[in-house]
């Protein structure tokens, strides 16, 4: 029988609750402000922007989440020594927790520009803080904080939702009113029909209706409204690996740095639940985690992060050095300026050409295999179509949660396309059945739940009673944003670099490059994407300091 796993609260508590001693918070001084707060005074709200890092010097504080009937449940009680914040503190977001002053209160506060300054300045102390900072956000995301969503578990749009925020790092809860009495309790306070589900309650209070992406995020706080007098050193489009890493390296070294993306960070990387062979991790990592610890580096170097936000036009604007070179158009009409811009798009995942899948995705056909997909087909069997790495990590993962795998390969060997690694892994799994030479020919079911798949291999056509169906056949660019940029591309839509002599991940537009899965010719992995991106930081200092005139500085390094 497997040991049970301890929440990360207990495993490890003095981690994420670390005290500090008196000479700690002597360092601490000079990047904070003294306040103080009387009995029963709130020091964080849920909800509500946060201040940043809240050191508590003298007295008690209470720390406090609330369910979904607002009812307070204490996490965990402070005193002299401790500090109040997480994740969310250093960008300033809105807080996912109540803190209220148990007894008179003397703290120093840390606004989140500041709180950035310590985690690079001060790296041991700086250590310790991110470290609670992260665990603690952990915690929050185990225990469901944050957001709850109201709907049938296998509803299109409960996936969907429930999707976003999980790939995006940020706490949430369920509730399924066809089995929990307190989720219909709840529909009955605020007078919403079944037909009217998914709705999300906010923290904040706010009840949204089967929310977009962009309203649920704003709801949340995860993105505001952008300054269009603000001028980025750099504006980089996809937060995949060679986003992230650009942003990472960019920002560490001075520039500031925008970072957009349409869906989520991470990219497809961050979709996979196990990556092997990224160097330096030999017991593997999943690609949530690896991305995560970029993001969160991404935000400690005071990268500006907006997700989601969708560019769908680039403009390039002249060469004047006191002003953008570039303007990049949001779906929401807003506009962004820029004095450089990097293309790491990436790749959106390839549909497979059978009739009506369209009606399955969602709910029955899935392009990733995560927990959420994994909870809805527990204990049956599934299919899987693709030979690549990224379907090989997929069947190992759903091989552990489901009762057979069909793994459904077009070539005639598993070699061809899949690290040696992950054949030899597959070929010992007893519930994995692989079929060569195999081609989807049907889907059958209705109402959007499949109730069988058929598929031909031989000459013969098998037909097996599937309710899922996962699509791992590989990506195509994702620049058709570009179709009016004058941005060269190739005959498949992946970005042209290096043309004419030009710096290299250089695109035929001076100041724009590309890198990472949109790129032609790039190697489609993980590692190769991030050494990208640190690559075209060298070269965007290079562009900028060409385009400044000589009275202008540059950002310090």
């Amino acid at each position: 029988m497997p040991a049970t796993r301890l929440p990360t609260v207990e495993a490890r508590r003095d981690q994420t609750f670390p005290i500090l001693d008196p000479e700690e918070i002597d360092r601490l001084r000079r990047f904070g402000e003294l306040r103080s707060y009387r009995a029963g005074d709130a020091i964080e709200r849920i909800g509500e922007l946060g201040h940043g890092l809240t050191v508590v010097l003298a007295g008690r504080v209470a720390i406090t989440r609330r369910d979904e009937f607002g009812r307070r449940k204490v996490i965990v009680l402070y005193g002299p020594g401790s500090f109040i914040g997480e994740l969310a503190q250093l960008s300033g977001r809105p807080a996912l927790i109540d803190a209220y002053a148990e007894s008179p209160v003397d703290a120093l506060i840390l606004p989140p520009d500041k709180l950035r300054a310590v985690l690079v300045a001060e790296a041991e102390l700086g250590e310790r803080i991110m470290r609670a900072l992260i665990l603690r956000r952990v915690s929050l995301i185990e225990v469901g904080a944050g957001p709850v969503i109201i709907g049938r578990s296998d509803s299109a749009d409960v996936l969907r939702l429930e999707n976003f925020l999980r790939r995006n790092g940020h706490p949430h809860h369920r509730l399924d009113p066809e089995t929990d009495a307190d989720a219909r309790t709840l529909l009955e306070r605020f007078h919403v029909g079944r037909e009217e589900l998914p709705i999300v309650l906010c923290p904040s209070g706010q009840l949204l209706r089967n929310p977009g992406e962009m309203q649920i995020a704003r709801c949340l706080g995860l993105i505001g409204s952008f300054d269009a007098a603000v001028v980025h050193d750099v504006a980089i489009v996809g937060a995949g690996p060679a986003g992230l890493a650009t942003a990472v390296y960019a920002a560490s070294e001075g520039l500031s740095v925008l970072l957009l993306d349409c869906r989520s960070f991470g990219g497809q990387a961050g979709a996979s639940m196990r990556i092997e062979n990224y160097l330096g991790f030999p017991t593997g990592i999943s690609g949530m985690a690896l991305m995560a610890r970029a993001y969160n580096q991404a935000q400690k170097f005071g990268v500006q992060i907006a997700i989601p936000a969708e560019a769908v036009h680039l403009e390039c604007l002249g060469a004047r050095a006191d002003e953008p070179a570039f303007q990049l158009g949001l779906a929401t009409g807003e506009k962004l300026g820029a004095r450089a811009v990097v293309i790491a798009t990436g790749a959106r995942y390839r549909r497979l050409a059978v009739k009506d899948i369209e009606a399955f995705e969602g709910t029955s056909v899935h392009y990733w295999a995560s927990p959420i997909e994994a909870r809805l087909c527990s204990g049956q069997e599934v299919a899987l179509v693709g030979g690549g790495n990224s379907a090989g990590q997929a069947v190992v993962y759903l091989a552990s949660q489901v009762a057979k795998v069909w793994l459904l390969v077009r070539g005639g060997s598993l070699e061809a396309s899949m690290s040696r690694y992950l054949v030899d892994r597959i070929s010992g799994l007893p519930n994995v059945e692989i079929v060569l030479g195999a081609q989807i020919t049907g889907l059958e079911g209705s109402g959007g739940v499949l109730e069988a798949i058929r598929w031909r291999c031989a000459g013969a056509e098998t037909r097996r009673p599937l309710q899922h169906l996962f699509l791992f056949i590989g990506a195509e660019p994702n620049t058709d944003w570009l179709s009016d940029s004058g941005i060269a591309l190739d005959d498949k839509g992946f970005v042209i670099t290096g043309m004419d002599g030009s710096r290299p991940l250089e695109t035929s537009r001076p100041g724009v490059f590309a890198i990472g899965d949109a790129r032609a010719n790039s190697v489609k992995r993980v590692a190769s994407a991030v050494g990208e991106g640190a690559q075209v930081v060298a070269t965007l200092h290079g562009f900028l300091a060409e385009a400044r005139p000589a009275h202008v500085a540059a950002p310090p390094l």
